[in-house]
């Protein structure tokens, strides 16, 4: 398997290294092939390749098929069931097995695909009951926020998304019952009537099959579902979801179990109770899909709004209140920059302004500099200054007199 590159050789290899299970006589010697297996995909795992991936997760998918199609073989005995479960959650799920995060996402993500391709036909919502039974133990109990992701999104969302699929599956399987207790029926008064019913060529008789008529058309049927199958979801499981839900229920309430499983799974418990009620999730979610984004972020939004608004309005009643000559100014500012008719040399003048044709930061400190007296040599400086002395000297003199 490590070294074969073509993909139809991949197939039939790993049908043949699957289908080893039913060489094996005993329950025994299948479950000690069944956890060898396990075991050395744990141990290899870390030395695959990303390029060899996609043929060991098929192979994977063809050995749980066909340890499911053992356990059929048997006639889905409890005992049975409950010994491969066993042997699965303690290879591959249990907090001290050695399996890594890829090959518990990958089982995770096709347990549910192979028992239903295996089991859809007969398996009962009882017996499906019994087969996720693990998973809402090990969902409850584990600290691993990755297996409980995957226990959540790749068990019970999924069973939730098939909902409708499943109780579609249950009404054809309704009307095709209906359909062969009237043919029954008509065969019945067939038989009774005679050659009288034989030799009418109304319409009544001409609906009505002849004896033996529904081993011939049911390939028919078969092959239009088939056809339906491919366009669809396929073989869909049937399951009590008011039972899944309480079981779900009566484990997630214990007090061991941590609160981050606990808010998860009352998620999901919630989802199942709406569908025992008959409630789906396509027809719940748009709707409050739909109230969250058009309904309470704009009511939020609308309420900031008004609440600055509130304080604007609540601020200008002080200001008009106990008017401040600050404000005031301000005010004025605005509004004289805001007008266009008062002209900017005007402004410039009286508030700062610059005028036009000047550049900004010219304006009262720019006057003020031209107003000053141009410097004096040093010379006439000197000649100043001891002009002051003297006349310093004489108040001196006046004084003292």
């Amino acid at each position: 398997m490590w070294m074969q590159d073509k993909p139809l050789l991949q197939e039939e290899l790993g049908r043949t290294i699957s289908q080893l299970i039913h060489a094996f006589q005993t329950t025994e010697t299948q479950h000690l092939f069944l956890q060898t297996f396990w075991q050395t995909m744990n141990r290899e795992w870390p030395g695959i390749d990303r390029l060899r991936l996609d043929k060991y997760y098929m192979l994977m998918r063809m050995v749980l098929n066909e340890s499911l199609k053992a356990v059929r073989m048997q006639g889905w005995e409890e005992r049975q069931v409950k010994q491969l479960l066993e042997l699965l959650t303690t290879e591959i799920l249990h907090p001290n097995s050695q399996a890594p995060n890829g090959v518990k996402s990958h089982f995770l993500e096709i347990f549910l695909e192979e028992l239903s391709k295996v089991g859809a036909q007969e398996l009962t919502a009882e017996q499906n009951l019994r087969f996720i039974d693990p998973f809402c133990r090990i969902a409850a109990r584990t600290k691993d926020p990755l297996v409980l992701h995957n226990i959540t999104r790749g068990i019970f969302e999924k069973i939730v998304e098939q909902a409708p699929f499943a109780i579609e599956d249950l009404m054809n399987e309704v009307d095709t019952q209906e359909e062969e207790e009237e043919v029954s029926e008509g065969d019945d008064d067939s038989s009774g009537s005679g050659e009288r019913g034989q030799g009418l060529p109304s319409s009544k008789w001409s609906k009505k099959p002849p004896a033996g008529s529904i081993r011939r058309t049911a390939p028919e049927r078969d092959e239009a579902q088939a056809d339906d199958d491919g366009d669809g979801a396929g073989p869909v499981l049937q399951f009590d979801y008011e039972a899944v839900g309480n079981r779900l229920f009566e484990m997630a309430s214990r007090q061991n179990t941590p609160s981050q499983n606990r808010k998860r799974l009352y998620k999901v418990i919630r989802k199942l109770q709406n569908l025992a009620e008959g409630i789906f999730p396509e027809d719940d979610i748009p709707e409050e899909a739909y109230g969250s984004l058009h309904g309470g972020r704009p009511e939020r939004r609308m309420k900031k709004r008004l609440s600055k608004s509130r304080l604007q309005k609540k601020g200008k009643i002080d200001e008009d209140a106990s008017p401040d000559p600050s404000s005031e100014t301000k005010r004025k500012r605005s509004r004289r920059r805001g007008a266009g008719a008062v002209p900017a040399v005007q402004l410039g003048r009286v508030e700062g302004v610059p005028p036009q044709g000047q550049p900004r930061g010219c304006g009262q400190r720019a006057a003020r500099k031209r107003r000053r007296k141009p410097r004096q040599p040093a010379g006439a400086r000197a000649k100043v200054a001891d002009v002051q002395e003297s006349e310093k000297k004489k108040w001196s003199l006046e004084g003292r007199k």
